[in-house]
């Protein structure tokens, strides 16, 4: 069975490459900011959403432009690979599995993306990526099978954490997440099983006594009867895993999102 494999490598580039790869995250992130705004102002004149091929056509309108000639500099296919980003970001939303499309801040996440292009010479450590040349990786392990495409990333610094993982939960696609899950427990051998996530929080992982007043704060759980105490997500997490053996145990499979006679609009993933 053929299968997709991601493999994250630390990349050693020189001053001059690592320059350029911040420069091309730039644009990269302008191309998307500036078709985000084009695409609002089209929504907010009451006209239907612009597809990729018109977007596409203005990457090239920019590049022409005197005053954004400087996109040239950059490789091509990243920045088209922006709006496709941009577009992607649009179906889910249409979907219902994200929320809708937001503008880009610089050193949150910058990156870009490589769909074809690439070369790895995995015996010298080193990698070609078009417009930066070769560059050094730090090789801790083997690629199997053919690149099919490389993203350059930055991880953003000084991000606030709890609001950064709010704003990121209202961002998911869960049902890719889902489907990722699956796909990665097929390959493995296992199966994804879709729990309620009603009251896990509240339920004693001991004795199983239910109740609000269980949840003294956002990370502390104690139990009013049997006194059992534990981080409040831990408590929550051991009631999803018993809820996932439960059905397991009733030989019942749960890939529709369906539990026992229970169909909640929210799932919470548990993997076996």
């Amino acid at each position: 069975m053929k299968r997709l494999q991601a493999f994250k490598f630390q990349l050693r580039p020189g001053g001059q490459q690592e320059r350029e790869m911040r420069r091309f995250a730039g644009a990269c992130r302008f191309v998307f900011n500036r078709a985000l705004a084009l695409q609002n102002e089209n929504h907010e004149a009451g006209n239907k959403y612009i597809p990729y091929g018109k977007m596409a056509s203005w990457l090239v309108e920019w590049k022409n432009a005197t005053e954004t000639q400087w996109l040239k500099d950059s490789p091509s296919q990243p920045l088209q690979q922006s709006l496709k980003d941009l577009e992607r970001a649009y179906k889910n939303f249409f979907q219902k599995r994200a929320a809708f499309p937001r503008f880009k801040t610089r050193g949150q996440n910058d990156a870009f993306r490589y769909p074809q292009g690439v070369k790895l010479d995995q015996e010298n450590s080193r990698i070609f990526l078009p417009k930066l040349g070769w560059m050094r990786y730090r090789n801790n392990r083997q690629v199997t099978g053919v690149v099919k495409n490389v993203t350059v990333s930055q991880p953003g610094r000084n991000v606030r954490a709890k609001s950064g993982l709010n704003r990121s939960i209202l961002d998911q696609g869960w049902y890719e997440m889902r489907r990722q899950l699956e796909y990665k427990q097929l390959w493995r051998g296992g199966q994804v099983l879709a729990v309620p996530p009603a009251y896990t929080s509240q339920r004693c992982a001991c004795c199983g006594h239910t109740a609000k007043e269980n949840r003294l704060s956002q990370s502390k759980f104690r139990c009013q009867v049997c006194g059992y105490t534990a981080n409040a997500d831990v408590n929550g997490a051991r009631n999803i895993l018993a809820a996932g053996h439960a059905v397991l145990a009733c030989g019942e499979m749960v890939q529709s999102g369906r539990s026992l006679k229970q169909e909640p609009t929210e799932m919470i993933q548990a993997t076996a």
